[in-house]
Protein backbone atom coordinates (compact mmCIF):
# COMPACT_ATOMS: atom_id res chain seq x y z
CA UNK A 1 0.00 0.00 0.00
CA UNK A 2 1.55 3.25 -0.91
CA UNK A 3 1.09 6.71 0.28
CA UNK A 4 -2.41 8.05 -0.20
CA UNK A 5 -3.67 11.45 0.51
CA UNK A 6 -6.36 12.41 3.27
CA UNK A 7 -9.43 13.05 1.15
CA UNK A 8 -8.66 9.77 -0.61
CA UNK A 9 -8.44 7.45 2.62
CA UNK A 10 -10.80 9.21 4.99
CA UNK A 11 -14.36 8.24 4.13
CA UNK A 12 -17.74 10.79 5.07
CA UNK A 13 -20.11 8.05 5.62
CA UNK A 14 -21.03 7.74 9.24
CA UNK A 15 -21.25 4.36 10.44
CA UNK A 16 -21.17 2.72 14.24
CA UNK A 17 -17.81 0.57 14.84
CA UNK A 18 -18.75 -2.99 16.19
CA UNK A 19 -15.47 -5.01 16.85
CA UNK A 20 -15.50 -8.85 17.83
CA UNK A 21 -15.01 -9.31 21.57
CA UNK A 22 -13.04 -12.56 20.53
CA UNK A 23 -10.33 -10.62 18.68
CA UNK A 24 -10.11 -7.95 21.54
CA UNK A 25 -9.41 -10.60 23.95
CA UNK A 26 -6.58 -11.92 21.13
CA UNK A 27 -5.39 -8.21 20.60
CA UNK A 28 -4.65 -7.71 24.74
CA UNK A 29 -3.48 -11.30 25.66
CA UNK A 30 -0.94 -10.88 22.38
CA UNK A 31 -0.03 -7.06 24.14
CA UNK A 32 0.75 -8.63 27.32
CA UNK A 33 2.74 -11.29 26.36
CA UNK A 34 4.44 -9.75 23.81
CA UNK A 35 5.28 -6.40 26.41
CA UNK A 36 6.22 -8.51 29.44
CA UNK A 37 8.49 -10.94 26.92
CA UNK A 38 10.49 -7.98 25.23
CA UNK A 39 11.00 -6.26 28.94
CA UNK A 40 12.46 -8.99 30.40
CA UNK A 41 14.69 -9.72 27.21
CA UNK A 42 15.69 -5.95 26.37
CA UNK A 43 16.44 -5.44 30.40
CA UNK A 44 20.21 -5.02 29.73
CA UNK A 45 19.78 -2.88 26.70
CA UNK A 46 17.52 -1.06 28.35
CA UNK A 47 20.24 0.09 31.13
CA UNK A 48 23.11 0.63 28.33
CA UNK A 49 20.77 2.98 26.56
CA UNK A 50 20.54 4.95 29.36
CA UNK A 51 23.73 5.32 30.53
CA UNK A 52 24.66 6.26 26.93
CA UNK A 53 21.88 9.54 26.67
CA UNK A 54 23.26 10.62 30.02
CA UNK A 55 26.62 10.67 28.72
CA UNK A 56 25.48 12.04 25.57
CA UNK A 57 23.69 15.10 27.11
CA UNK A 58 22.29 16.69 30.19
CA UNK A 59 18.96 15.25 31.60
CA UNK A 60 17.26 12.53 32.23
CA UNK A 61 17.26 9.36 30.10
CA UNK A 62 13.42 8.77 29.93
CA UNK A 63 11.24 11.51 28.51
CA UNK A 64 7.50 11.73 29.66
CA UNK A 65 4.65 13.65 27.87
CA UNK A 66 0.75 13.83 28.22
CA UNK A 67 -0.62 12.15 25.01
CA UNK A 68 -4.46 11.19 24.16
CA UNK A 69 -5.73 7.66 24.49
CA UNK A 70 -8.91 5.78 23.73
CA UNK A 71 -11.69 7.68 24.62
CA UNK A 72 -10.05 11.16 24.76
CA UNK A 73 -8.59 10.10 28.17
CA UNK A 74 -4.85 11.73 28.80
CA UNK A 75 -2.21 9.73 30.35
CA UNK A 76 1.59 9.69 29.98
CA UNK A 77 3.62 8.13 27.48
CA UNK A 78 7.19 7.12 28.26
CA UNK A 79 9.72 7.34 25.70
CA UNK A 80 14.03 7.48 25.90
CA UNK A 81 14.93 10.97 25.21
CA UNK A 82 16.43 11.82 21.64
CA UNK A 83 16.55 15.56 21.59
CA UNK A 84 17.94 17.91 24.01
CA UNK A 85 17.02 18.94 27.59
CA UNK A 86 13.68 21.32 27.72
CA UNK A 87 13.34 21.07 23.61
CA UNK A 88 9.27 20.15 24.84
CA UNK A 89 8.74 23.81 25.74
CA UNK A 90 9.85 24.58 22.04
CA UNK A 91 7.70 22.06 20.84
CA UNK A 92 4.88 23.61 22.45
CA UNK A 93 5.11 26.59 21.01
CA UNK A 94 5.18 24.85 17.53
CA UNK A 95 1.92 23.23 17.95
CA UNK A 96 -0.14 25.91 19.28
CA UNK A 97 0.67 27.79 16.15
CA UNK A 98 -1.06 24.68 13.86
CA UNK A 99 -3.95 25.75 12.11
CA UNK A 100 -3.73 23.26 8.92
CA UNK A 101 -3.37 19.33 9.92
CA UNK A 102 -3.64 18.06 6.46
CA UNK A 103 0.01 19.44 5.69
CA UNK A 104 1.50 20.06 9.32
CA UNK A 105 4.69 18.56 9.55
CA UNK A 106 5.69 16.93 13.04
CA UNK A 107 9.15 15.92 12.60
CA UNK A 108 11.68 17.42 10.45
CA UNK A 109 14.73 16.13 9.23
CA UNK A 110 18.37 16.95 10.75
CA UNK A 111 16.41 18.58 13.75
CA UNK A 112 19.28 20.09 15.55
CA UNK A 113 17.54 19.18 18.70
CA UNK A 114 18.17 15.94 18.56
CA UNK A 115 21.21 14.44 20.03
CA UNK A 116 23.71 11.86 18.68
CA UNK A 117 21.98 9.07 20.66
CA UNK A 118 19.26 10.08 20.02
CA UNK A 119 19.37 10.15 16.38
CA UNK A 120 20.34 6.49 16.54
CA UNK A 121 17.15 5.38 18.80
CA UNK A 122 15.13 7.09 16.40
CA UNK A 123 16.51 5.68 13.64
CA UNK A 124 16.11 1.95 15.20
CA UNK A 125 12.75 2.88 16.95
CA UNK A 126 14.55 1.80 20.32
CA UNK A 127 13.25 5.19 21.77
CA UNK A 128 9.91 3.08 21.81
CA UNK A 129 10.90 0.64 23.98
CA UNK A 130 9.56 2.27 27.73
CA UNK A 131 5.75 2.10 26.28
CA UNK A 132 6.24 -1.71 26.48
CA UNK A 133 5.51 -0.30 30.03
CA UNK A 134 2.14 1.48 28.92
CA UNK A 135 1.32 -1.07 26.97
CA UNK A 136 1.20 -3.29 30.50
CA UNK A 137 -0.58 -0.57 32.36
CA UNK A 138 -3.21 -0.84 29.65
CA UNK A 139 -2.55 2.62 28.24
CA UNK A 140 -1.73 1.63 24.58
CA UNK A 141 -1.01 -1.34 22.52
CA UNK A 142 1.31 -3.05 20.43
CA UNK A 143 -0.33 -1.59 17.40
CA UNK A 144 -3.18 1.27 17.09
CA UNK A 145 -2.46 4.59 15.99
CA UNK A 146 0.24 6.70 16.88
CA UNK A 147 -1.07 8.59 20.28
CA UNK A 148 -1.24 12.03 19.98
CA UNK A 149 -0.87 15.43 22.19
CA UNK A 150 -3.79 17.60 23.46
CA UNK A 151 -3.07 20.44 21.17
CA UNK A 152 -3.05 18.31 18.30
CA UNK A 153 -6.48 16.57 19.11
CA UNK A 154 -7.96 19.42 19.66
CA UNK A 155 -7.93 20.70 16.07
CA UNK A 156 -9.71 16.90 15.03
CA UNK A 157 -12.79 17.07 12.57
CA UNK A 158 -15.53 14.31 13.89
CA UNK A 159 -14.22 11.96 11.11
CA UNK A 160 -10.62 12.02 12.55
CA UNK A 161 -11.72 11.92 16.12
CA UNK A 162 -12.45 8.45 15.08
CA UNK A 163 -8.96 7.52 15.87
CA UNK A 164 -9.95 7.55 19.33
CA UNK A 165 -12.29 4.77 19.27
CA UNK A 166 -9.58 2.26 19.88
CA UNK A 167 -5.85 2.23 21.99
CA UNK A 168 -2.98 3.92 20.38
CA UNK A 169 0.03 1.95 19.96
CA UNK A 170 3.61 1.58 19.19
CA UNK A 171 3.48 0.97 15.30
CA UNK A 172 0.45 1.49 13.08
CA UNK A 173 -0.61 1.57 9.73
CA UNK A 174 0.72 4.71 8.63
CA UNK A 175 3.99 3.65 10.42
CA UNK A 176 4.23 0.87 7.80
CA UNK A 177 3.69 3.19 4.86
CA UNK A 178 5.83 5.81 5.38
CA UNK A 179 6.52 7.24 9.57
CA UNK A 180 7.87 10.77 9.74
CA UNK A 181 7.58 11.41 5.39
CA UNK A 182 3.77 11.06 5.85
CA UNK A 183 2.08 14.79 6.61
CA UNK A 184 0.03 14.80 9.29
CA UNK A 185 -3.14 14.66 7.61
CA UNK A 186 -1.60 11.76 5.60
CA UNK A 187 -1.14 10.01 9.05
CA UNK A 188 -4.79 10.81 9.95
CA UNK A 189 -6.28 9.50 7.06
CA UNK A 190 -4.59 5.77 7.22
CA UNK A 191 -5.22 5.71 11.49
CA UNK A 192 -8.80 6.39 10.61
CA UNK A 193 -8.78 3.54 7.54
CA UNK A 194 -7.24 1.48 10.31
CA UNK A 195 -10.12 2.03 13.03
CA UNK A 196 -12.73 1.47 10.00
CA UNK A 197 -11.63 -2.12 9.06
CA UNK A 198 -9.78 -3.34 12.35
CA UNK A 199 -9.62 -6.82 13.08
CA UNK A 200 -6.68 -8.89 15.04
CA UNK A 201 -4.97 -10.02 11.64
CA UNK A 202 -4.76 -6.86 10.81
CA UNK A 203 -2.56 -5.72 13.51
CA UNK A 204 -0.74 -9.52 12.85
CA UNK A 205 -0.15 -7.98 9.10
CA UNK A 206 0.97 -4.66 10.29
CA UNK A 207 3.75 -6.11 12.83
CA UNK A 208 5.11 -8.27 10.65
CA UNK A 209 5.50 -5.18 8.19
CA UNK A 210 7.10 -3.03 11.13
CA UNK A 211 10.23 -5.70 11.38
CA UNK A 212 10.95 -4.73 7.60
CA UNK A 213 10.04 -1.02 8.34
CA UNK A 214 12.37 -0.91 11.28
CA UNK A 215 15.23 -2.89 10.01
CA UNK A 216 15.47 -0.64 6.80
CA UNK A 217 15.62 2.43 8.52
CA UNK A 218 13.26 4.36 6.24
CA UNK A 219 11.10 6.77 7.06
CA UNK A 220 12.87 7.24 10.61
CA UNK A 221 14.20 10.62 11.77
Amino acid sequence: MGQRSAASAISTESKELEYSRGQLILKRLLDLLVAAVLLVIVSPLWLFIVLWIRMDSSGSAIFTQTRVGRGGKSYTIYKFRTMIQNSDALIKTKLEKVTDLENFVFQEKDDPRITRSGRFLRKTSLDELPQLLNILRGNMSLVGPRPEVPDIVKHYSPEQRLRLNVLPGVTGLAQVNGRSELTLGQTLAYDVDYVRRWSFWLDLVILWKTFSVVFSGKGAY
